[in-house]
């Protein structure tokens, strides 16, 4: 009986993080006949090269207006990544810039500073914070699901890469979650303490 209860707490983490991963490929890989249809493979003898390069993140993105821009890679964009578990993304920020707290539900974040120098950390379920500057060729990683941000706090552009051990990582950024949704108002004047204005001008500024 005692080897058998050993046994199952052996087996039953493991059968958990197999459950909570994306699932394995079963072929070599799985072009997406569509955007819409990620099931369904393009036949194998039909791909190419171009299937598996993708050039979109050459250059910035437009981070002058709120000063931050990121552009997401999965395999909607990248037809090369669909099964395989993975998915990336380009940051850059002005000066000052800001990637306010967020999340992933479904991936571990690794970031690589590429140029500039970012104040970067994550908040763990305890609300102890894990924050430092990074700079160009540091790497820090955020756990699965814990709220995590970055602000460039150097003198110029700055770039993150970012890669996801998740085909579709999803993205909840806090502010937008909270005051950009039709969370009841009264509630969130209660739980923030805020006047009816103030929360107005939250909302306003979260849906622009």
């Amino acid at each position: 009986m005692v080897n058998k209860i050993a046994i199952l707490l052996v087996l039953v983490p493991s059968i958990i993080v197999v459950m909570a991963s994306d699932p394995d490929p079963i072929n070599d890989f799985c072009i997406a006949n569509s955007a819409d249809n990620s099931f369904s493979c393009k036949n194998s003898s039909t791909a190419t090269v171009e299937d598996f390069t993708f050039s979109g993140i050459k250059f910035p993105g437009n981070f002058k207006k709120t000063g931050f821009f990121s552009k997401g890679v999965n395999s909607n964009d990248f037809p090369g990544l669909n099964t395989l578990g993975v998915s990336f993304v380009r940051a850059d920020f002005d000066v000052g810039g800001v990637n306010v707290p967020h999340f992933h539900p479904r991936a571990t974040e690794v970031a690589f500073v590429l140029e500039g120098k970012i104040y970067s950390g994550f908040v763990d379920t305890k609300n102890k914070v894990f924050a430092k500057v990074l700079e160009k060729g540091e790497v820090m990683v955020f756990p699965r699901g814990l709220v995590h941000f970055q602000m460039n706090v150097g003198d110029g552009h700055a770039t993150i890469l970012g890669s996801f051990d998740s085909q579709n990582p999803g993205l909840v950024r806090i502010p937008n979650a909270v005051f950009g949704s039709e969370i009841n108002e009264e509630l969130l004047e209660k739980a923030f303490g805020l006047s009816s204005k103030e929360l107005s001008r939250l909302k306003k500024r979260c849906n622009i």
